[in-house]
């Protein structure tokens, strides 16, 4: 697998894959996951590596601390965690669908926005906060940020990208806790509870390296065994990060 590097459009470069064909296929993506609502968890009901690197990330904030949870879906179970634990919340998905959900199972837990997440920390999200021509919306202002198997949704060099643009919205040393599935896999459609979606992967070595150039230290890599409870889909080994922003 070659992981390349892509120059990010905030630095005057380019970003691969024209802008209008991106689009078109992250509006695919988005209404798949609206199809797919709460279905989600029949195929994924055991969260314990989610909910243990999640306890592990509110040990180390103080309470009322910002915390952007990246990709929340229904908002089960790590705004829920989250906000439980007296942290303030902002929750950004770009699925209409699980955020109604997440609004209907946790109205009071989060500040919810609909965002592409491949936006996050750039002027576009100033529109989706509700701020427009803010710039990079949240920039340096949260003290930590969860993506838990959100990310998978970008082919690699786009979480490459992502991961720099994340960096941007976090206090120094802030921390970023991440889940992914270990898998060499760049934008891979497979079919998932009857919807077409794409996915990407990193081995392990290659996404700890994609995090050092994106300007994080992995302070702790876990990887746990998991078998979806859907037939249709294969065992995996899922990755728990937890990274700190370096620079």
């Amino acid at each position: 697998m070659t992981t390349g590097q892509i120059s990010d459009p905030a630095r005057g470069g380019t970003a691969g894959p024209a802008p209008t064909c991106r689009s078109a296929e992250r509006a695919l993506q988005s209404v798949a996951f609206d199809a797919i609502g709460a279905r989600y968890s029949e195929a994924f009901p055991a969260k314990s590596g989610q909910l243990t690197a999640a306890h592990r990330l509110i040990a180390e904030l103080e309470p009322g601390a910002p915390v952007l949870d990246i990709g929340c879906g229904t908002g089960d179970p790590t705004v829920r965690q989250l906000a439980e634990a007296g942290l303030r919340v902002t929750a950004v998905d770009l699925s209409d669908g699980m955020l109604a959900l997440a609004r209907r199972a946790l109205p009071q837990a989060a500040a919810y926005h609909r965002i592409d997440l491949y936006d996050l920390g750039t002027g576009r999200a100033g529109t989706a906060w509700g701020v427009p021509g803010l710039g990079p919306a949240g920039a340096g202002g949260f003290a930590a940020a969860t993506a838990f198997f959100s990310l998978i949704l970008l082919p690699q060099r786009e979480i490459q990208v992502a991961l720099r643009r994340i960096r941007t919205l976090l206090r120094p040393g802030g921390l970023l806790v991440l889940g992914m599935v270990e898998a060499d896999l760049d934008d891979y459609p497979m079919r998932f509870l009857g919807q077409e979606i794409r996915i990407s992967g990193f081995l392990r070595e290659e996404l700890a390296e994609a995090l050092h150039l994106a300007g994080f230290t992995v302070e702790a890599l876990n990887g746990r065994p998991y078998a979806p409870a859907c037939m249709a889909l294969p065992p995996e080994e899922q990755l728990f990060l937890h990274c700190r922003r370096t620079t």
